[in-house]
């Protein structure tokens, strides 16, 4: 199937906030930030700036009529600093000029004085002080404590995972203005067209029906537009309401990168315990997530890493402790995982590390202990897929895994300074918004009198196909051609109280309302085709091919003829449907539910060439057995599989964000931050999926693609130390992430003159 976008992005024809066309005299907005990470603001002097030729306002915290205010699950970050700074790149005010140039300009001559405090960075220095964002949560199975006796290995230990920047091509952005009726348009980009309606209302003290929020498409998010975008959009209708013209704020790379959140750094300690026949026992976890100044999504993010504690295995005895931990970064966000991958990272790690203690490879001790069919997981759900071990079993059933094995082995044997590693890296991913009320959708459609059909959800098209998903939707549920199904924007006037386009549930809850609604139609077209065919029998007619089928043989009346006909006999062919997932809840007293639709599980296998000598190293192949259910379009969930995946491998071993003991960010721009590029991107990426596993609950049968590939990634780490312990056998432990080739380089030679 024809991606529509992909073309236009080949052509550069696609349109972003910045490419959209404005009026002649819309004016630029630059925001000044904090350059100290905390203290007390003395003074805010605007006046030199607002003198300035060009400059049309200066906007700070005491110019929103409504609330100067835009967290969204707290309400603990303001739009503009007020008294108080938490961070390098927190907003203070924005001035708003007649060009971008002389906003920058003048931006960075505004006088802010702040009386500097000391700022705290670690997650466990704020854990001790009290510095939380909100109670540490628990998740416990079993009987934890009774466990240990049982055990015959116990290991402990402490991981390190870090940050990482979201890198989407398109920045932060907005262009906002003034319509009738005291109305404001919002053009942004976001993820989560609803959340920015909700506080740019909030913030002008206006009902929400009175902002609207479009979305054409976005230029890659990855999590970091779903809260990150709505300070942005925010300013640009403040700005607009205020000065009565259409007001644009893009952020540059660097502007970007120094005031958006990342991935949350986490710290974390384990427990683990295996029984004499290497099943795991007991797993205590404990979580330290550095949220940064504000909570964004950290409650949430915190919440899926403890439903996926346990990753891929069956462990009857379970405590896992979060505690979200706030420091003076600024406020981090969701990433593509949503807090899944942090988790993983540590289960694995310990896992490996309980392996070596019992003298057994680590692949045994994963395999012993995957996910069966009605294995309980620590917070109640029952797991019902078998995919879990089944795909591990395709995965080693292939010949190409045994040819890996042996590549490995003999190259090994052959080489001094290089060495390989091989390892496996099992999935289990759930899926849903674990927010239980934001599992909803709508979609609005219309059949124009011409055959041609549009469709508007609360899907943001962001690089990831969906758009062409939902078309697909509508085509297959019309029996008509792609071609006449147009997706518009996402826009809250059409389609309202969206839920954001995240946890990868985008094409399930929009392709089902979009379902839904086509089908609607569909009731009445065939309705009216029984009607104009004469039939007594409106469950015998059905469309095939943009061609009305009785009784299952074709007729002459086509779906335009049909259209037509259906429009002037007055029947409607408009339909609005609300798709909700079924079943689903989570009762937190007990921290007990089941906040899932359904799980995807899958395995991949990892290897990789490390140069010994240099720290440097090579990812040569990937191959995954992944549980995709009924694609409906399996190139665009191939390029999701692939994309997700380097990015994983990228957070593990390239992509290291530094900042001083100051709290600035020292990688702040895209030559001292290191993403992978084609040249390290894996020789060879190969993905099974299994076709059997579809999940009727998905659109048509579909499973979830966005976000369980970068969890794949992760095994990249754990085949590039078995390559240095092939060099260097008594490396010790390294729970640490990202393995830069510097990393590496320091672990191989560390100590060994001793």
């Amino acid at each position: 199937m024809t991606n529509r976008d992909a073309i236009l992005h080949v052509r550069g024809e696609s349109r972003y906030v910045d490419d959209r066309l404005t009026p002649e005299d819309t004016l630029f907005g630059a925001v000044v930030t904090s350059d100290v990470a905390c203290g007390t603001i003395r003074s805010v002097d605007t006046s030199p700036a607002e003198s300035r030729e060009g400059v049309v306002c200066v906007l700070t915290a005491g110019d929103p009529p409504g609330e100067n205010q835009i967290g969204n699950i707290i309400r603990d970050e303001p739009l503009f600093a007020d008294s108080e700074v938490h961070y390098i790149g927190q907003p203070i005010a924005l001035v708003v000029a007649r060009d971008a140039a002389t906003a920058r300009s003048v931006a960075r001559g505004v006088k802010v004085e702040i009386d500097p405090g000391t700022p705290l960075l670690d997650p466990r220095e704020a854990h001790a002080q009290g510095s939380l964002i909100a109670p540490p949560r628990t998740f416990a199975l079993g009987d934890i404590e009774a466990a240990w006796d049982r055990c015959k290995w116990i290991v402990e230990g402490r991981v390190e995972s870090g940050g990482q920047e979201h890198v989407y091509l398109e920045t932060q952005g907005t262009v906002a203005w003034p319509a009738e009726d005291g109305k404001v348009v919002v053009q942004s980009a976001t993820q989560s067209p609803s959340v920015v309606q909700c506080i740019v209302a909030r913030m002008l003290g206006m009902p929400m029906q009175r902002v609207e929020v479009d979305v054409l498409r976005l230029g890659g998010a990855f999590g970091g537009k779903e809260d990150q975008a709505t300070a942005w959009a925010a300013m640009a209708a403040l700005a607009a309401w205020k000065t009565g013209k259409a007001v644009k704020v893009v952020l540059r790379r660097r502007e970007d990168m120094r005031s958006t959140g990342k991935r949350h750094p986490y710290s974390s300690d384990f427990r683990i315990g295996l029984g004499k026949d290497l099943d795991i026992l007991a797993y205590d976890v404990t979580f330290y997530q550095n949220a940064g100044a504000a909570a964004d999504l950290s409650t949430s993010i915190l919440e899926r890493t403890l439903f996926h504690a346990t990753n891929s295995y069956n462990i009857p005895n379970v405590r896992a402790t979060a505690v979200s931990c706030r420091t003076n970064l600024p406020p981090n966000t969701a990433f593509r995982g949503f807090g899944a991958p942090q988790a993983m990272f540590v289960m694995e790690c310990a896992v490996r590390k309980a392996a070596a203690a019992a003298g057994a490879e680590a692949e045994w001790v994963q395999r012993k202990n995957l996910l069966s069919v009605g294995d309980e997981f620590p917070y109640g759900m029952r797991c019902s897929s078998p995919n879990a071990r089944r795909s591990w079993e395709m995965l080693e059933d292939q010949p190409e895994t045994a040819v890996m094995r042996e590549a490995v082995s003999v190259f090994n044997a052959e080489h001094a300074l290089r060495k390989k590693g091989l390892a496996f890296m099992p999935v289990c991913f759930g899926v849903s918004f674990t927010t239980t009320f934001l599992n909803q959708a709508g979609a609005l459609v219309h059949v124009y009198s011409d055959g041609s059909v549009g469709v508007s959800t609360a899907a943001v098209e962001m690089g990831q196909g969906v758009n062409t998903k939902i078309r697909q939707a509508a085509a297959r549920t019309f029996s008509i051609g792609l071609d006449r199904v147009r997706v518009e924007t996402t826009n809250t006037a059409r389609v309202a109280n969206t839920s954001p386009t995240a946890a990868s549930s985008a094409a399930d809850l929009n392709g089902n309302a979009t379902r839904l609604a086509c089908e609607a139609i569909l009731q009445r077209l065939v309705r009216s085709a029984a009607d104009l065919l004469g039939s007594e029998a409106p469950d015998d007619i059905s469309l095939l091919d943009e061609t009305v089928q009785a009784s299952g043989q074709a007729t002459d009346l086509k779906w335009e003829a049909l259209v037509q006909h259906t429009y002037r006999n007055r029947i409607s062919l408009s339909a609005q449907a609300h798709y909700a997932t079924p079943r689903i809840h989570f009762d937190k007293a007990v921290e007990k539910g089941e906040p899932f639709s359904y799980h995807v599980a899958g395995t991949a296998v990892t290897e990789v060439t490390l140069d010994c000598l240099r720290g440097t190293y090579e990812v040569d192949a990937v191959r995954v057995v992944h549980d995709l259910g009924r694609s409906i379009n399996p190139m665009i969930d191939l390029g999701q599989m692939e994309g997700g995946l380097v990015q994983g491998i990228g957070w593990v071993t390239l992509e290291e964000l530094l900042y001083d003991d100051e709290g600035r960010l020292l990688t702040d721009s895209m030559s001292t931050y290191k993403i992978p590029d084609m040249n390290f991107a894996p020789g060879e990426i190969q993905a099974e999926f299994i076709q059997d596993a579809q999940y009727e609950g998905g659109a048509f049968g579909s499973k979830a693609i966005g976000e369980p590939p970068f969890m794949y990634g992760i095994g990249t780490f754990f085949a590039l130390v078995e390559a240095m312990r092939a060099f260097r056998p008594d490396l010790p432990d390294q729970h640490i992430l990202p393995l830069t080739p510097e990393r590496v380089l320091m672990e191989l030679v560390a100590d060994l003159s001793s």
